[in-house]
């Protein structure tokens, strides 16, 4: 268990939602920005802001080197995921394209893409197996002679199933479509390289498995797409071209409007090359174990009912469950109160999901494990889960 200053003995198990802890390299790294830089980054000619400049530029290279992708310069930063895919939903799709998703997806997703179809953006569902798997022949099948954009998370964030973008990404391009992949429930946990995967865009968040602050994200762009079939989501101040009235086309000024989140940046930064020191493999490799020894557990105790593949491999560490007789919210107080362990519990901003798994309206408890959770604490909430469920009437 971990002792934190005001938290003492708790098990986190909310990783899916937020990581924690973070490695103390990110903190580290948010302080000395502020006591040590502080400046505008690309805003001024002094050497304080040259200085900030150059620690988001690295922050694009190490974020890039992490996912493989060709150029730092087509990473344009957002305050979050979210942000992000909105920016590439609503600046490149118009009326009367067709864009193509999955039951799985949050809200992020969804929410835009129905208030496009409202305006006359035509949108095709694809239905995922109760496991939130994927037939890749699905969404060929959902193609269409107006079909522009396949809209994926690479992972739920309900019940943490991998899809498979690869295939996927194989089968959109000899359509000529793009594929914009939401890595929110992946990125640092699982190896992702945009070139070899078909990535054509990547949407990511830095508060995650990306060990960043809140308040942190981007998108990138792969080669075959054009940004200036894009239409920027802000516009404004990017201290470049300050003699023109009109928004710079070029990137990724014509995605970043305003001051940048530069201490938060330089957090996240730090945050990816932890990552990239420890290996994304090895910190997938530890997180299996723990997810394949809390899937076997919770699925020996009577009366609970677990809403994921058997396989831990197929899975980004995200598991939900419920106990019958009990809602979401029960065992959440309990596991909170009685035990220490925190979870997340309801419908996760993901009720076409929890529609594909069988769990809405109620929605489900989820455990999100992570880097820094160990098999005793696994132990610990199975036990938890196993006393919580002899009172299941």
């Amino acid at each position: 268990m971990k002792s934190t200053k005001g938290y003492q003995n708790v098990i986190y198990l909310d990783n899916s939602a937020t990581s924690w802890p973070k490695p103390t390299e990110v903190s580290e790294a948010m302080v000395y920005f502020l006591a040590g830089i502080g400046a505008n980054p690309g805003r001024s000619g002094h050497q304080l802001a040259a200085e900030s400049s150059r620690m988001v530029y690295t922050a694009r290279e190490r974020i890039c080197s992490l996912f493989n992708a060709p150029d730092p310069l087509r990473l344009a930063f957002t305050k979050n995921i979210t942000e992000a895919i909105n920016l590439v939903l609503h600046g490149f799709l118009k009326v009367g394209d067709h864009v193509i998703t999955t039951s799985m997806e949050h809200n992020s997703v969804m929410r835009p893409l129905r208030a496009l179809e409202a305006v006359g953006v035509e949108l095709s569902v694809v239905n995922c197996t109760p496991d939130g798997l994927l037939d890749p022949l699905d969404v060929e099948k959902a193609i269409r002679s107006n079909s522009r954009l396949v809209v994926i998370n690479h992972s739920s964030n309900v019940n943490g199933t991998l899809q498979p973008i690869s295939e996927i990404g194989q089968i959109i391009r000899k359509y000529n479509l793009l594929l914009l992949v939401d890595t929110a429930q992946s990125a640092g946990k699982v190896r992702i390289d945009m070139t070899n995967d078909h990535i054509d865009i990547l949407a990511f968040t830095g508060h995650k498995s990306l060990m960043g602050p809140m308040g942190t994200g981007g998108v990138i762009f792969g080669k075959r797409v054009d940004t200036l079939q894009i239409d920027p989501l802000i516009r404004g101040g990017t201290g470049s071209r300050s003699e023109e009235e009109f928004q710079p086309v070029f990137m990724p000024d014509v995605f970043e409007s305003g001051t940048l989140n530069a201490v938060g940046i330089s957090g996240l930064s730090a945050g990816v090359d932890w990552i990239l020191a420890k290996g994304v493999d090895t910190i997938r490799e530890h997180e299996v174990a723990l997810t394949q020894q809390l899937l076997d557990g919770l699925r020996r105790i009577p009366n609970v009912n677990v809403y994921c593949s058997q396989d831990a491999q197929m899975n980004t560490g995200t598991i939900a469950f419920n106990i019958n007789a009990m809602t979401p919210s029960e065992v959440g107080l309990y596991l909170d109160e009685d035990f220490g362990i925190l979870s997340r519990v309801g419908l996760h901003c993901a009720p076409a999901a929890h529609k594909t798994i069988g769990t809405f309206p109620g929605g489900s408890v989820r455990f999100g494990v992570g880097i820094f959770n160990t098999s005793q604490e696994i132990d610990t909430a199975i036990q938890a889960v196993t006393q919580i469920s002899k009172g299941a009437g």
